[in-house]
């Protein structure tokens, strides 16, 4: 067994393996809309667009993440931030599901991860749903038909009807996603959220790229009328696909980047955007992308007519919408990018305390990327039913397999190296923390970054925040001053005071763990001492 997916492939075509004739290879659209209606997997809206329902995942299950630990492994692997498996176990586990697998009727897709063909990788994904296999094709780049077929580079293996027990391969649930690195294979079971492929490239991306001097990144991307290009850090319900979609700069990518020597390129082909409360007038490119042949709805709750109702959320918020980048109209063809004159940091803070936007030393933005502070928005996990308070590491720690510091280490060179603008916006509360104020206007939001990308903020006067440090404009067209200040916007002032001291407090025990690990420039970069 080699590192080039040739186990999976072997896993397959055993004596014990399917036939070639239950093995769907790589159906277009219409062909998988068929396969999915004749199974029962799916219904159409009346736009066209297939609706599915996950069943009780409906998000990702980051707990049930596991990465096979072995030689390979055993000292690159960020263990206390990734679940492990033992060899004996996951090949106990592989033979199982080629057991099942043997005797469904399975759909393969070949596709290619990364536009940028020099640091590209060649994926093979065989599922066991066929709406699965229509939403990675959707997500992944689709090969040119010249260059189908050959050695893949990753396999993942989706089957959401295999029952795991947990006593039988030492796992926690009846989900697992099970990384074997070395063998370059993924095991996804016992869920239908098919949100988990799209991580599951992402995170074997993560694994690789750093030592091809690449820096992975969870971030959306897109390209001013000049040149000019910008990044939107964030976890999911931050805005990265909302704010990255516009109609006057062209649309790179929604979600996950590499960066290197030679510039920014998309992991991707399509978008997996957040459909709840969906609107045509603030998200018109999203919105129309949605309601479409080809999109598949997941979880949407369909209207007696057909019609798909975004603001209908008893299934779940966590509402999603999957597509190729071209139903974007003015996304990029070529999926690549120059280097970046900005990057954003997007945080939706439930405690009310962040101001709207403030602009961060290299420092600060270092900081800031391994504090990876926002709130969990329902839905978003199995699980989260409130917003939560969370930090998440790289705006993305259940992703990333390699320690926080070496992805850090990788962004602050470039940011340096490219002298690149760096701003903290808050796409979260205003006036009070959750359940008290109001959501921060997206109108506010797009104002602000329209500033800040077109450079009218750089030289804006500011002032110091007392909490962190970060320059905050006094300032900026289309929000009222006031609103700049958070302290301004509570009724409560002592209430703000304390509430930002609890803040405070909170990112100052989440970086312990990375104290050691940086110098005293990045410690210096997070909130001023009390």
């Amino acid at each position: 067994m080699d590192g080039n997916g040739r186990m999976a492939e072997a896993m397959l075509l055993d004596d014990s393996s399917p036939s070639s004739a239950k093995r769907r290879i790589n159906l277009e659209a219409a062909q998988l809309y068929e396969e999915a209606l004749r199974n029962g997997e799916a219904r159409l809206s009346a736009d066209g667009a297939l609706v599915v329902d996950t069943g009780q995942h409906t998000g990702r299950s980051p707990r049930d993440k596991v990465i096979v630990r072995d030689r390979d492994t055993e000292g690159t692997i960020w263990w206390s931030n990734n679940g492990s498996m033992s060899r004996p176990v996951f090949e106990r586990l592989r033979a199982d599901v080629a057991a099942y697998m043997a005797t469904r009727e399975l759909y393969v897709q070949e596709l290619f991860a990364g536009a940028d063909e020099r640091h590209r990788i060649r994926v093979e994904v065989t599922t066991e749903l066929a709406w699965h296999s229509l939403f990675i094709r959707n997500l992944l780049i689709r090969p040119p038909a010249g260059e189908v077929g050959g050695a893949a580079d990753l396999t993942i293996i989706d089957v959401p009807g295999f029952h795991v027990d947990p006593a039988r391969y030492g796992v926690r649930s009846e989900t697992v996603i099970a990384c074997d690195f070395t063998n370059r294979v993924i095991i996804i079971l016992g869920t239908s959220y098919a949100g988990e492929m799209k991580k599951a490239v992402f995170t074997f991306l993560n694994y690789i790229l750093p030592e091809r001097g690449v820096t992975p990144m969870h971030c959306s991307a897109n390209v001013g009328a000049g040149g000019d290009t910008a990044l939107f850090f964030g976890l999911s319900g931050t805005g990265k696909t909302t704010l990255s979609a516009t109609t006057d700069r062209m649309l790179v990518g929604d979600d996950e980047h590499g960066w290197g020597p030679e510039g920014i390129f998309n992991f991707e082909g399509g978008c997996y955007a957040k459909t709840l409360r969906l609107s045509p007038t603030a998200e018109p490119e999203i919105y129309a992308a949605s309601r479409r042949f080809g999109t598949v709805l997941e979880n949407v709750v369909i209207a007696e007519n057909g019609v798909a109702d975004f603001d209908d959320d008893r299934r779940t918020e966590n509402m999603r919408a999957a597509y190729p980048l071209p139903f974007i109209a003015n996304a990029s063809e070529t999926g690549m990018a120059g280097h970046p004159k900005t990057l954003v940091m997007l945080t939706a803070d439930a405690f009310g305390v962040m101001p709207p936007i403030a602009r961060l030393s290299p420092e600060q933005a270092i900081y800031h990327f391994l504090s990876g502070f926002t709130a969990k928005i329902a839905g978003t996990e199995k699980g989260v039913k409130d917003p939560q308070p969370t930090f998440s590491a790289c705006f993305g720690a259940p992703f990333m397999p390699r320690p926080a510091v070496e992805y850090g280490n990788l962004l602050r060179r470039m940011i340096a190296e490219n002298d690149v603008d760096c701003w903290l916006v808050n796409t979260g509360w205003t006036g009070g923390p959750f359940g008290v104020g109001r959501r921060m206007p997206i109108a506010w939001t797009r104002g602000l970054l329209a500033s800040a990308l077109s450079g009218r903020l750089a030289d804006a006067p500011s002032r110091r925040d007392r909490y962190f440090g970060f320059a905050v404009p006094l300032a900026a067209e289309s929000v009222p001053s006031e609103a700049l200040d958070p302290r301004e916007t509570w009724q409560d002032k002592a209430a703000y005071e304390r509430q930002a001291d609890r803040l405070v407090d909170m990112f100052r025990k989440n970086f312990q763990q990375f104290e050691e690990q940086v110098d005293d420039a990045i410690r210096a970069g997070g909130p001023l001492p009390a």
